[in-house]
């Protein structure tokens, strides 16, 4: 019987890696050596900061994670190995396979083949690492539903906000504004497509992007405004800041997860008058208008084809020794104008 490394969210900003053993895969299993697996900037620090409901159900869609969140927590969504060992009942064509995971970070891994996910042989191993960020960034676009010519705003430029953007990027629309207080990251949205960058800690940013989104028709101040706003940055303070630039009947998609955060939210006069509207977007279901045409299946073939274009794994800033995990999310924590996308890696690779 093997041995696996299996990383566990202890206690608040502690992470431990406990060592289990491992029996072989059972029929219609496999056994994956794991190469990389990705850190969440979103829900995983979340997790290591303490911010989150306990109690509170994990993805109940992905077997992997079913339970509640309540320390210790094993947890973690991203990763890629290869497939080693197969079980009776298994395609043998899966051996030696590099395939993409749903599943904490985990040296070694026993799963069922129905959840594996060939990665494409024209995909290199480290853009599939970015498969759920990118099926929450089409989830967020496809709840948007932008509109030809549409003015869009998107607030928080870490990497589901920088796939965002550059999806956003391949549509007709008259302008597409990223905002973030790190340097980097707006100098990122601006390379990927971004028309105009804004830090909204500058004393001079409501002027500016007021100016910027003032409309020359028959609209009054009130009414003028980006037609679309998406929230990205993790900050539910940052849902006050969208309402008082959002135009009228504006959009404003919330992507990101607060956990326990909350925020005093200003609905007055900008948004009751301008009826705007403040839409949920949550990458395990697809919307209801969309079920009879859309499901999973589907929207995972799309992904897989704007990875192929878009090839995030340029913004991977960091690789980590996954022995040393603890100090990736203390990175990440501590110093998040250094790093993007941190990855973690088994066995010494890069």
């Amino acid at each position: 019987m093997m041995k696996t490394q299996k990383l566990f969210f202890e206690k608040k900003k502690t992470i431990v890696i406990h060592e289990e053993r491992l029996g072989s895969p059972g029929p219609g299993q496999v056994l994956v050596e794991a190469k990389y697996s990705a850190i969440s900037t979103g829900s995983e620090m979340v997790l290591f900061r303490g911010d989150f409901p306990e109690g509170m159900t994990t993805d109940m869609s992905l077997n992997s994670l079913a339970g509640v969140m309540k320390y210790p927590l094993s947890y973690g969504y991203a990763l890629v190995g290869k497939v080693i060992e197969i079980g009776k009942n298994t395609d043998p064509e899966w051996l030696d396979k590099s395939v993409f995971l749903f599943h904490p970070h985990q040296s070694y891994i026993v799963v069922p083949q129905t959840e594996l996910f060939l990665i494409p042989p024209d995909l290199n191993e480290k853009n599939a690492l970015f498969l759920p960020n990118m099926e929450t960034a089409i989830g967020c676009v496809m709840d948007a539903a932008p509109l030809l010519g549409e003015n869009v705003v998107i607030f928080g430029q870490g990497v589901v906000g920088l796939l965002t953007t550059s999806v956003l990027a391949k549509y007709p629309l008259n302008r597409l504004v990223a905002v973030d207080p790190l340097e980097k990251r707006r100098i990122t949205a601006k390379n990927i497509g971004a028309n105009a960058v804004f830090d909204p800690g500058d004393k001079n940013f409501f002027d500016e992007i007021h100016d910027m989104f003032r409309s020359k028709t028959h609209l009054t101040d009130q009414q003028s405004g980006p037609d679309l706003i998406f929230e990205m940055s993790g900050n539910p303070e940052v849902l006050n800041t969208a309402i008082s630039i959002a135009g009228y009947h504006s959009r404003i998609i919330v992507g990101s997860w607060y956990g326990t955060k909350t925020a005093h939210l200003n609905l007055g006069d900008r948004f009751h008058r301008n009826r705007l509207r403040i839409i949920s977007s949550q990458v395990s279901t697809i919307q209801p208008d969309l079920r009879g045409r859309w499901n999973k299946e589907r929207r995972m073939e799309l992904v897989w084809s704007w990875l192929k274009q878009v090839t995030p794994s340029r913004l991977i800033t960091h690789y980590i020794p996954f022995s040393e995990a603890q100090s990736a999310y203390a990175l990440l924590d501590e110093q998040p104008e250094q790093a993007l996308q941190v990855v973690l890696t088994y066995e010494g690779r890069t």
